[in-house]
This record gives C-alpha cells, structure tokens and sequence, in this order.
C-alpha cells in the first residue's frame, strides 16, 4: 500500500494568519496520510457473492492465521492418509509381522527369537517395485487431486488475505475481536460500509436480506427443493420402508451438477442462464441437462473404487481410535444432511441454523431413546450377559499374571468383547426413568420448528419415530452410508435424477426472480406469504373473511409452513429489516391472533396461546423463567412504540429502551439479559447480543397483559413457571422476582414460544377444516379420515397443469403470464389437496 507524509498545516496557516495569543505550533510535524484511492478500494465489488460468503466464514472461522492453518492441516492430512495407506498395503512383511515365518533381515537374532520393526518392514527398493499398476493410478489419482486441492488453497489465501484487509481498513475490525462480535454486528458494519463506499453499485443501500441472498443464494435453491421433493433422495425399499440416501458426495454431485459446475444452469454465481427462463426450450434444455447428469453418474462409476478406498482408510483412521477408547460412539446419534436441509429455514445461515439444532439435540436423543424393542432388549441383555462374564474372566486373569497378554489375539479378543458389551448396552433402556413421548417431541420441534401434520399427537408411535430417525440418524447408519456413497451415488444419479431433469428445468423457470441488486434469487427465499404461503398456515391469523388470504395453489406454496416460520425467524435474527407490506401485515396479524387468544374468557385446551406457552416448559425451568419473566414483569419489556410498531424502530431506540427498561436492575441481572448463556464464542450467537423481544411474548407485554385479573388472564398459570416444571400444576400466584431472569437466550424464547404458537394455530385450522368437509359430506370424510396421511417426504409423481411462469423480467419487476397466454404445460411437484 503507496503511503506518504506531508506536514501539518492549520487552517490559519492556510489563511496566512499569525496570532501571537495561539501557541507556537510545531510546523515541522509529519502525519501519515493514506491515499484517496484506498478508501475506494472496495467500490463496485464485482462478485459480492463471493465477496460476502468469504467475509461471513472468516468471521466464523475466526481469522486469517485460523483458516490458513485449517487448509494447510487438511493437505497435510491427505498426504498423511494416501502415504500411511500406501505404506501399510505395500511395505510391511505381515507374515513376519504375525510370525508365520522367520524374517531374512540379517539383524534378526535367532537366540532371542525376537522381531523388530525394522525386520517386519520391507526395504524401500522392495517396497517401491512391489507397486502394482493398479496402485499407481490410485496414486496418480490421488496426486492430481492434491495438486488441484493445493491450486485452490493458494488462492483462497490470496483472497482471504484481502478479506483480511477488508476487515482491518473498512470495518475497523482485528482478528482478535472477531470472536467478540456477532454476526449480526458485522453484517450492519458492512451495510455502513456500502453506504460509504457503494460496493454494490445498483442500488445504494443493502439490506439484511440482500446480503443473506448473496451469501444463501444456491443453498435456498436447495432447501426449496427438498422442501418441495423435487430431488430424488426419498425411496420406498420393500420390507425395509422409507429411507433417505444422501451423503456429502451426493451433495457434492447435486451442487456441482445444479449450481457451480462448468455446464451447470447458473451463468455465474449470480445469475441464471437466460434459456432457463423461456419456456420454449424447457424441453431442450431437460434433454442437455439429462445428458450432463449422466456423464457425471459414468465419471463417478468409473472412479467409485479410488473413492471407495479413500472412504475406507479416512474412516478407520477418523473412527478406529474414537470407537476403540468410547464403544458407544456409534450407537450415538447425529442430525443427518437430509434433516439439516428439511429443518432449514429460507434465509437461515449456518451458524444459526447450528445453534438450533445443538439445543433440540438433547430432547431429541431423549425422545429417540424412549423407544426401545422387547425382543432386542432380552437378546442385548443376554449376548451382554455372556460377553461381559468373558472379559471380567480375562481381565482378571491379566491382572494375576500379566503374561496372558501375550496370548495369540488376546488384546483382539478383549477390544471386541468391550465393542460388543458396549453396543449392547445402547439397547438396553434405563428402568428407573419414564419419559412422555409427546412433550419430548413437543421440546424437540420448539427448536427445529418443522414437523410433519402427521406427527401431531403420534409421538408415540413407531412411525413417527421411525420418520424422525430419517432427520436425526445413528452415526452407524451415518458412516455406513458414507462408505456405500461411491457406488450408490452414482446410480441414483443415472436412474433417478435424471427423469427429474424437465421437473429441474421447470422450477428454476417457475420459482426464480430477479431481484434489483442482487440478481437471480430463489422466489422461496424472498419468503412473501402471499405468493407463496400455505392457506392452512395463515386462514386462523388473517380475517375470517378471506381478503388477505394467499390464493391456493399447492404447486407454488411452500411445504410444511416454510415461508411462515422462515418469516418469523429471520424477523427475529434481523430486527432493524424491513419487511414487504403483505409479509409484515402477516407478523402483525399473528400478534393481534395472540392479544385475542390471551383475552379469552377461560383456559381451554383449544386455546391456541394457552396450549403453546404450557409446552414451554417441557423445555426446562431456564426457558419457563425467561417466558414468566416477560409476562409478569410489565417493566422488562417497556418499549417506547406501539405493540406492532416494533418492525420499525431503529436500533438507537432498542438500545436505549432496553437500557430504560434494565435500568433498575443489579449489573449481574442486566448482563446475564444482555449476553445471557453464550455456549462458545459470541460470533456462534443468533441475532443481536442486545436483544429486544418482538415476537408474541412482546406483543403480550406491551398490551398490558399482566394487570388483567387473574382469573380472566390467560398467563396466571405462568407465575408458577419458576418453580414448576409443569405450570399448570403449579401455584397460580407465585410471581417471578428480578433476580430469577433466565440466562438461557432470550432470542431462542423468543422464537420458540412463535414457532410453537404457529404450529398450534395450524393445527386447530386442519381440525376446522377436516369438521367442514364432514358437515358437508360425512361419507367421504368418514372413507378418507382412515387412511393415514401420505408423507410428503415422499417424492410424487409429477402432474401437468399450466402455471403462471414467475419469473421476473428484466427489469426486475416481476410478471405472471397467465396460463392462457402459455400453452405449455409444467410439472406440479405435488397433488392438489
């Protein structure tokens, strides 16, 4: 950087003023001034995608020397397996190794009998001839791939350094400090930044949702289309039922084939190639894309055993000592890749979506572990019984002499039967707890926020367990998937994805528009309800006359209140965005439904708020302690607006609201409301660190419910939360003092009582329905209500009907050819309901 020095010169110099009662100045001082040039460095940044996406994972990979060392660790891993694999397979005698015959090194000492190492180890000549062809090209294999892998790896150094830059001149921020921000504190420093220096040039000012489009562009495409089962993933194996296959090389095949590929539709990372938005070459364009898929599916045959070998080596080497000192590590359980596309919010970064699914991890392990199999409960105890009297015998004979060790396959004998006694013991369930299955669950989705209608009062049966197990997977299940992965994979791709190639070409027609800015985006992630919301989600929040209503359409609504609860929580993460009328007059309606819920007459179970807010404490006393404490405390929440003005304050008066309101607080109550209980570093936190509730417990707050009389106020039960795990059972008065604030995350509350309130209104609007269509027609309701409800992780097949092409023009206003003007027909990805 060109840097140069001038002397300082005051303004009265400048005037050619001297006053003798100024003192003397010392005309001679230097000061450091940095070029003009330099603080338009950053000015019309020509790939903001990847210019965002770097500055959000150097944030969360917490600095330059972090990720430097991270990529360079990685390469040094593969050369460390290919070079230990190789070693293993070609230089090492294992018959001298087993003693199976007598080595021929000439430092073998035949009195002692004893073998070193080096006499089980070939020479390195032996070794380097032994090679057989096949190995080399394993190896070539190997080798360009790291040569390939290293190119990438000194690029990104390159541009991380300048990200680097950009975080110490233009957001003022060291690497030292990153793990002391949030998110949410760097990403409003990056809008102050393109306003200063017009990064993006098409429009002066950027959004919270700008920049999560730039940074989630092809992951929203992604959750959209697992969302709406267009990706063949889901299949129905006979005797087995439904499973879920999709690995990180599946993944990696579906992104490079749909996203980032050479031949891949999108002509940059932000812009989808035009063919793909006229509907005279849907069919053109399916056929080339059926082809490209193919090509991909032989390429991965071809290379499935290279693949295969590396999987294998990568997972004894990863697993091997992990399962050795802990058994029961594979009979633990992890949020599989399909659950984390299924249970992602639109616009939902990674580390937010993280922070969900760590805190429903505990209630979903114990939901699973309360469904267990007689019959493999009286065989675990056996096989354990017989096992563990094996090892106690051997153990103890190894402590009376420590030569039984020394027996042919002893250690071998010993590391199994601890495998066995451990795997066993997973099956075997705690007699002394008894769980209830559906307030596990109900623990489970007040975190993930997505579940299907079918769950709904079934958590106890093995259906719903066994679709929840698609979600959240035994790592087993996980690792052997990952070893089938170079064979199966390329199978799906060949036999099933590409008779999805027209349904593909279809949606990115129908489903993507141009937004002024930013570019090509998925209509999903703009997440407007009208468009595409789901009536069932929002008939019970809107006007019972219909006028806001969505029009229904099931091809392009969202599944399973998508675009609801992917409104509300991005509303939560980015209090200061503003959202579109139709979408804000949804917020707004969903918290005058609570006003009106909490000013009923009597608690009904049918009570929508009153159902929602008593699951909360099937979450913990921690949680029950933040809900009462907003309810009760008419001063915790004292905000300057109206109750449903809280989408337009500015941050200055949420900051200074929340100061008011905490005012009176002890510094140690404050600061746990402020910063509350950050597991890790602040940059994993969702949202502001500041956080002012917004969603329904605000609402509630701010309209005065606290001093309605008890027996007429829908929150009485809640004075017991503190105390009780279940309020209402607890004493009807016992108010929540200061100093019992939660330190749980106010803003994961927040959400949680919204999703669980959302999920409850749904609910009561299919049973409204589901009662009209017996009123009306009893026969065919009584037939239809019989038969359990098709899963709609399930792809269907595809039904034609002319649809309104979505697509925006140009000019990114957007326009809706009608059906009649278009006599193409396009795919539905799903059956009229």
């Amino acid at each position: 950087m060109e840097v140069g020095y001038q002397s300082l010169v005051t303004s009265r110099q400048r005037e050619g003023l001297h006053d003798d009662n100024y003192p003397p100045s010392d005309h001679n001082l230097m000061v450091h001034v940095v070029p003009e040039h330099n603080k338009t460095r950053w000015n019309h940044v020509e790939d903001l995608d990847s210019f965002f996406t770097r500055i959000y994972y150097y944030h969360q990979k917490h600095g330059f020397v972090c990720i430097v060392l991270q990529d360079f660790f990685e390469l040094l891993q593969f050369i460390f397996v290919v070079i230990f694999g190789t070693f293993l397979l070609q230089c090492v005698d294992y018959p001298v190794l087993f003693k199976d015959k007598l080595p021929k090194s000439p430092t073998y000492n035949s009195t002692t009998g004893k073998i070193s190492l080096d006499d089980a180890l070939k020479p390195a000549g032996e070794c380097i001839a032994n090679i057989e062809f096949h190995m080399w090209v394993v190896l070539l294999v190997a080798l360009l791939f790291w040569l390939t892998r290293l190119a990438f790896v000194v690029y990104n150094i390159v541009y991380n350094w300048e990200i680097r830059a950009f975080y110490r001149t233009a957001l003022g921020i060291q690497d030292n400090e990153l793990d002391n921000l949030t998110w949410y504190d760097v990403q409003k420093k990056l809008r102050d930044v393109q306003r200063d220096q017009q990064m993006c040039i098409h429009k002066p000012d950027l959004t919270e949702l700008d920049i999560y489009h730039r940074i989630l562009r092809f992951k929203n495409y992604m959750v959209a289309m697992v969302n709406k089962s267009l990706l063949p993933i889901n299949f129905e194996i006979p005797t087995v039922g439904e499973v879920v296959f999709l690995t990180h090389g599946m993944k990696f095949n579906l992104e490079m084939l749909l996203f980032w590929g050479p031949w891949a539709p999108f002509e940059n990372s932000w812009h989808l190639r035009e063919d793909y938005k006229k509907v005279a070459k849907r069919k053109e364009l399916a056929q080339a894309l059926s082809k490209r898929i193919l090509w991909v599916g032989l390429a991965n045959l071809i290379l499935s055993p290279v693949i295969f070998l590396w999987q294998i080596l990568y997972s004894f080497f990863n697993y091997a000592e992990v399962v050795k000192r802990e058994p029961g590590t594979l009979g633990m359980r992890k949020w599989s890749l399909y659950g984390r596309l299924y249970l992602r919010h639109f616009n939902e970064l990674e580390h937010e979506i993280n922070a969900r699914l760590v805190r429903a991890y505990r209630p979903a392990a114990k939901y699973m572990g309360i469904f267990t199999t007689p019959l493999l409960t009286i065989i675990a105890q056996n096989v354990m019984f017989m096992t563990g009297a094996v090892f106690a015998a051997l153990s103890v004979l190894t402590v009376y002499d420590e030569d039984v060790l020394t027996v042919e396959h002893m250690l071998l004998l010993l590391t199994v039967l601890g495998v066995i006694t451990a795997g066993c013991r997973t099956f075997i369930p705690d007699e002394h707890l008894v769980w209830c299955p559906e307030r596990l669950l109900t623990a489970v989705v007040a975190h993930i926020h997505y579940f299907p209608d079918q769950w709904k009062g079934k958590a106890h049966t093995s259906r719903t367990r066994d679709q929840f197990a698609l979600l959240f997977q035994y790592k087993a299940v996980y690792l052997l998937e990952e070893l089938i992965s170079p064979f199966v994979t390329p199978l799906i791709l060949i036999f099933n994805l590409r008779k999805k190639a027209l349904d593909i070409v279809d949606f990115y027609r129908n489903f993507t528009v141009e937004v002024v800015g930013v570019g090509d985006v998925c209509s999903f992630a703009q997440m407007d309800v009208r468009k595409h919301g789901n009536p069932s989600w929002q008939a019970s929040v809107y006007d019972m006359d219909g006028s806001d209503m969505p029009t229904k359409n099931s091809y392009i609504q969202a599944e399973n209140g998508k675009t609801e609860l992917s409104l509300v929580h991005f509303t939560h993460t980015n209090p200061e965005w503003q959202p579109p009328t139709d979408s804000g007059a949804y917020i707004t309606n969903l918290k005058e439904r609570a006003v009106r819920d909490a000013n009923l007459p009597t608690l009904e179970e049918e009570n929508p708020l009153f159902a929602s807010l008593n699951s909360i404490s099937s979450l913990g006393d921690e949680y029950s302690n933040v809900v009462a404490s907003y309810l009760l405390n008419p001063n915790a929440m004292n905000v300057e607006q109206s109750m449903f003005a809280g989408q337009q304050q500015s941050q200055q008066v949420e900051s200074q609201t929340f100061r008011n309101a905490t005012s009176s607080f002890p510094n140690q109550q404050r600061n746990s409301l402020m910063q509350g209980s950050f597991r890790g570093v602040l940059s994993r936190h969702e949202g502001p660190l500041q956080h002012t509730p917004r969603g329904i417990a605000a609402a509630l707050n701010q309209s005065g419910m606290s001093h309605l009389p008890s027996y007429n106020n829908t929150f009485s039960f809640a004075n017991s939360f503190a105390q009780y795990p279940n309020p209402t059972m607890g004493i009807a008065h016992h108010r929540v003092t200061n100093n019992e604030f939660s330190t749980v995350e106010a803003n994961a509350v927040d959400m949680s009582i919204d999703a669980l309130y959302m999920h409850e209104l749904h609910h009561l609007e299919r049973i409204r329905r589901r009662s009209s269509r017996s009123t009306m027609n009893p026969e065919v309701f009584s037939h239809t209500s019989t038969n359990p409800p098709v899963s709609t992780n399930l792809p269907s097949r595809a039904l034609f009907q002319s649809q309104p092409q979505l697509h925006s023009g140009p000019a990114g206003q957007q326009s809706e050819r009608s059906s009649g003007n278009n006599t193409e027909k396009t795919p539905l990805l799903f059956k009229p309901s």
